[in-house]
């Protein structure tokens, strides 16, 4: 019986976890619940899983990870936020299965050195896919990453076509249902670009060695290709039940979480280059990643401004990656990391983003 702590249990992971761990109650049993403010709907939750741990807001959810006794921590929390609590579980020991990519990427160093050796259970679909294939061979038998990406709603359209899309357009994912920065950024292709650096994280890979490919149909989560010519893929339904359940109880699978490929049935899957030019957050992301120190929190912190100004007319669809650009390269890092120290990026991100946008288009 694994004793879990839900961080964000009230999102799109945090219902998907409990899914499974309904229909699994033999195997999981819920300890804890945290959310950012939907007070209602956790003491529904709490009420059907007999919990009396609860916690509201990123603070809140830190210190429950430090006093509540548990197996595993999954953490769901959306943005940076998520941090402190992914810092908690690692100092407290605790399995750490990670939604929230965020705190990984924005952290960087300070997370994979506190980090034991398979302590970290990638939860997102592409990470948990590579993690995986990777039990296929040894990382020295290890020649490339490749994430799979859909292309979101715009795929096929070039830089100039993305100039006047709106946000309706950009929230319609054909494949997913997020929230929206999310959906946003995999419009955009921040949220790949989020991934490969999240990727080099997870699995020691370089850069120059994870590559991104468009697999419009969703259902190659990504793959690893091995040194002997080997592509081992993982292949499955869009259906983010199954990573979450490996994420609970890595490495066991859990029977019946998700729906099995009828491979009776006829399909094809395509796979196509990324196109850099019309998507450039790629590309900008491999930069940041081997920059490292406080850029990616640049990064993602001025993204998420841009997003805002995006979704409130004050940006244009293409202007939220020049924006982001913008504020990278006008970015010094301090000489030092700490969660101070990327606090106080991620706040000169943000006010320099507002201000970018507000003077309008580079002249």
């Amino acid at each position: 019986m694994r004793r879990v702590l839900i961080l964000g249990s009230t999102g799109s992971i945090g219902t998907q976890a409990l899914d499974v761990i309904r229909a699994n109650p033999e195997r999981f049993t819920v300890v804890g619940l945290a959310a950012g403010s939907n007070r209602d709907a956790v003491a529904a939750q709490a009420a059907e899983f007999d919990v009396t741990h609860t916690a509201f807001g990123a603070a809140e959810a830190e210190q429950l990870v430090r006093e509540v006794e548990c197996d595993v921590v999954l953490n769901g929390i959306t943005g940076s936020v998520g941090l402190g609590p992914t810092l908690a579980a690692l100092e407290a020991g605790r399995t750490l299965a990670l939604a929230n990519k965020e705190s990984l990427i924005v952290g960087g160093d300070l997370v994979t050195a506190l980090a034991a050796p398979g302590q970290i259970v990638p939860v997102d679909s592409e990470h948990s896919a590579i993690a995986q294939a990777l039990r296929a061979g040894t990382a020295g038998e290890v020649r490339r990453l490749v994430v799979t990406a859909s292309g979101g709603p715009f795929r096929g359209r070039t830089r100039e076509q993305l100039a006047d899309v709106t946000p309706a357009q950009a929230l319609a994912h054909p494949t997913w249902d997020m929230g929206r920065v999310v959906t946003t950024n995999s419009a955009t292709l921040v949220n790949k670009g989020l991934e490969v650096i999240e990727a080099h994280l997870l699995f020691d890979v370089p850069y120059d060695a994870i590559d991104v490919v468009v697999h419009p149909q969703s259902v190659v989560h990504s793959m690893v290709e091995f040194v002997d010519g080997s592509t081992i893929a993982q292949a499955s339904p869009p259906d983010m039940r199954l990573p979450i359940s490996l994420g609970l109880d890595w490495p066991n699978r859990v029977g019946g979480v998700g729906v099995p490929i009828d491979w009776t049935a006829p399909a094809s899957w395509t796979f196509e280059p990324l196109d850099d030019d019309a998507f450039p957050a790629v590309r900008l992301a491999k930069q940041v990643g081997r920059a490292g120190r406080t850029y990616p929190a640049v990064f993602n912190a001025a993204n998420e401004q841009a997003v805002d100004a995006f979704h409130e007319g004050r940006l244009p669809f293409p202007g939220i990656v020049d924006t982001v650009a913008r504020i990278v390269d006008a970015h010094e890092p301090p000489a030092e990391l700490s969660r101070a120290t990327l606090a106080e990026a991620e706040r000169w991100a943000r006010a320099a983003a507002d201000a970018v946008i507000a003077a309008g288009p580079a002249r």
